[in-house]
C-alpha cells in the first residue's frame, strides 16, 4: 500500500509545473515609466524639483525681509498704506494707457466716432434735432412761457427790493429816535424846570424823612425819673 501511494504523488507531483512556482515568489514587475522616462531620469527630476522648490522657501523668505524693510522705510518717510495705494494706482493706469491694448482701443474708438459722426443717419438725426429746437424756440407757447417767468422775475425783484427799502427806512427811524432820545436826556435834566422839580421833591422827601425819625425817637426815649407831667398835659 506504501509503495503504490507513493507512486501516485510521484506521478501528480510531476504534472505541476515548475515555471509557475517561481512566478510566483517573485516580486511584481516595474510599472512603465512616466512619459516614457527611465527610471534614471525621474530620479534626477524629482531631485532638480526639490531643489526648486527650496529655492522657491528661500525666495519668499527673503521677500518677506524686504517688504518689512520697505514698510518700515515708509513709515520713517511719514507714507501711508493710502498713499501706496494711489501710487500704485496711478502707476497702473499709466501701464493701462501705454499698452499695446489700449492704444490699439482708443485708436478704434476714434475710428468709430469719426464713421458714426460722418454717417447719414447721424446727419439725419441732427438735422432734425435742430429743426425741433428751432420749431419750440418759435412757438407761442415757449415765447409766453418766456415771458411769464421773465415777468415772474420781475415782480420777484420789486417785491424783494421794497422789503429790503421799508426794512432799511425801519432801521434808520430807530436809530433816529434811539440819537434824539440819547440826546434829549441830558438836556431836559439841564433845564431849569427839571432842577426845580428836583429840588422840591427833595425838600418834600427830607421833612418827611426827618419827621418820621423824630416820631420814632419820641416812641422809644423813656421819661426821666424826675421828671413831672407838665401842667398843660395832665395825666388822666
Amino acid at each position: 500500500m506504501e509503495s503504490a501511494s507513493q507512486g501516485l504523488l510521484s506521478d501528480t507531483m510531476t504534472d505541476v509545473p515548475v515555471d509557475n512556482v517561481s512566478t510566483a515568489a517573485a516580486p511584481p514587475p516595474r510599472a512603465s515609466p512616466y512619459n516614457g522616462l527611465t527610471e534614471a531620469e525621474e530620479e534626477e527630476l524629482k531631485s532638480e524639483l526639490a531643489k526648486v522648490e527650496e529655492e522657491i522657501g528661500t525666495l519668499r523668505q527673503v521677500l518677506a525681509a524686504k517688504e518689512r524693510h520697505c514698510g518700515e522705510l515708509k513709515r520713517k518717510l511719514g507714507l501711508t498704506p493710502l498713499d501706496g495705494l494711489k501710487q500704485n494706482l496711478t502707476k497702473s493706469w499709466h501701464d493701462v494707457q501705454g499698452s499695446n491694448a489700449y492704444v490699439k482701443t482708443s485708436e478704434k474708438l476714434g475710428e468709430w466716432n469719426e464713421k458714426l459722426t460722418q454717417s447719414d443717419l447721424y446727419l439725419s438725426a441732427s438735422s432734425t434735432l435742430e429743426d425741433w429746437n428751432e420749431k419750440l424756440t418759435q412757438s407761442e407757447a415757449y415765447k409766453k412761457t418766456q415771458e411769464t417767468l421773465s415777468q415772474a422775475g420781475q415782480k420777484t425783484s420789486a417785491a424783494l427790493s421794497n422789503v429790503g427799502s421799508v426794512l432799511s427806512r425801519k432801521f434808520g427811524d430807530m436809530s433816529s429816535y434811539s440819537i434824539r432820545h440819547s440826546i434829549s436826556m441830558p438836556a431836559m435834566r439841564n433845564s431849569a424846570t427839571f432842577k426845580s422839580f428836583e429840588d422840591r421833591v427833595g425838600t418834600i422827601k427830607s421833612k418827611v424823612v426827618g419827621s418820621r425819625e423824630n416820631s420814632v425817637d419820641e416812641l422809644h426815649s423813656p421819661p426821666a425819673s424826675g421828671d413831672k407831667p407838665s401842667q398843660d398835659n395832665p395825666a388822666f
